[in-house]
């Protein structure tokens, strides 16, 4: 979360590390387990997701998954994604040197603050019925080699 001069919300990003040493992204996807606690619980019976992007099934170990960003509307338009996800890569490799960071976003946010990262389509055809929500988003990543690069080619410039 954060805050402006008067401590109030002006932006949220959502970030998650997953323990996927016994499974894959995919598989966690297609399991509704990144969507519900407990999908056989809370889940719909309609509900589903697919996930056909070939990396996702290779991506095991510690994984971070970043998801939603909200800008207060009087922050908008002023490259603050661009900074969360910088100050978000940095965060994500001192806090847990992950073995992949990853996002599903729809195919036109893939330039700007995705444009360091791999991307392939099928990340995510998902349906959730009582949320009414359809998607088919693509998958980015980068692995925790990458991150690290990232990272310490920062600090070498500053």
């Amino acid at each position: 979360m954060g805050v402006d001069k008067n401590n109030e919300v002006a932006l949220l990003k959502a970030v998650r590390l997953y323990d996927l040493s016994h499974s894959s992204f995919a598989e966690h996807l297609q399991s509704l387990k990144a969507f519900y606690a407990d999908p056989t619980k809370h889940a719909h019976p309609q509900d589903s997701c697919t996930c056909t992007a070939p990396s996702a099934k290779t991506m095991t170990g510690k994984v971070v998954y970043e998801g939603d960003l909200w800008v207060r509307r009087d922050f908008r338009g002023q490259g603050l994604p661009k900074i969360v996800a910088g100050i978000g890569r940095g965060v994500n490799f001192a806090m847990w040197a992950p073995d992949f960071v990853c996002a599903l976003v729809p195919r036109w946010r893939l330039s700007g603050i995705f444009e360091l990262a791999h991307h392939e389509p099928g990340g995510s055809i998902l349906q959730l019925v009582e949320e009414n929500i359809v998607d088919d988003d693509w998958l980015v990543w980068v692995t925790g080699e990458e991150l690290r690069g990232l990272v310490e080619s920062h600090l070498k410039v500053n």
